[in-house]
């Protein structure tokens, strides 16, 4: 009984922190925070699908935390403000790992020709490659590659999955663990 009062006890509080945006050890592994305290500090430490530590210096950090990929419109190659607060993100970690290279793919939905769908994945991945730019980013690190609707990461012919197909990729390579 009183085992059970305090594992009852650990969950609630536990409960509590979580809905103040609190982790309590888990996720972060520094008992409260967000990752967003923690960028960049190597105060925290953040997870990896296999339960491993991903190490804030790596290119599957990039990928998994701080996000590789920013969508597109229908026919659009603008950036929009969601699309903007990635790259900003993506800028703030490019420019504390220098020396490392960057590919931008730009891909595109299923619909519309072949050449259509390069020039305008071209123009996607351009319109980041330039944002990047104005954040600082050296366009000596910066190449560019267009594949259209060659590589879709959704296959349907639904808008759930077009959607996910305009999209922008940013890699990084040379880096340790790339």
């Amino acid at each position: 009984m009183k085992t059970t009062r305090i594992l009852l006890v650990g969950m609630v509080l536990a409960l509590a922190a979580c809905s103040r945006g609190e982790d309590a050890g888990g996720l972060f592994g520094n008992g409260g925070g967000s990752l967003d305290d923690n960028f960049g500090t190597g105060a925290g430490t953040v997870l990896g699908p296999d339960g491993r530590p991903i190490d804030p210096n790596s290119p599957a950090y990039f990928t998994q935390v701080i996000g590789d990929r920013v969508l597109f419109p229908v026919d659009q190659h603008l950036l929009t403000a969601e699309a903007r607060t990635t790259l900003d993100q993506q800028a703030t970690w490019l420019l504390a790992h220098p020396g490392g290279q960057i590919t931008i793919e730009g891909h595109a939905d299923e619909q519309g020709t072949r050449d259509y769908n390069i020039a305008l994945s071209n123009r996607r991945a351009a319109a980041v490659r330039d944002y990047l730019v104005t954040k600082g980013l050296p366009d000596s690190r910066l190449t560019i590659i267009p594949f259209g609707k060659e590589r879709p990461i959704e296959v349907c012919s639904q808008e759930s999955c077009y959607a996910k197909n305009r999209r922008a990729v940013t890699v990084v390579s040379g880096f340790p663990g790339a």
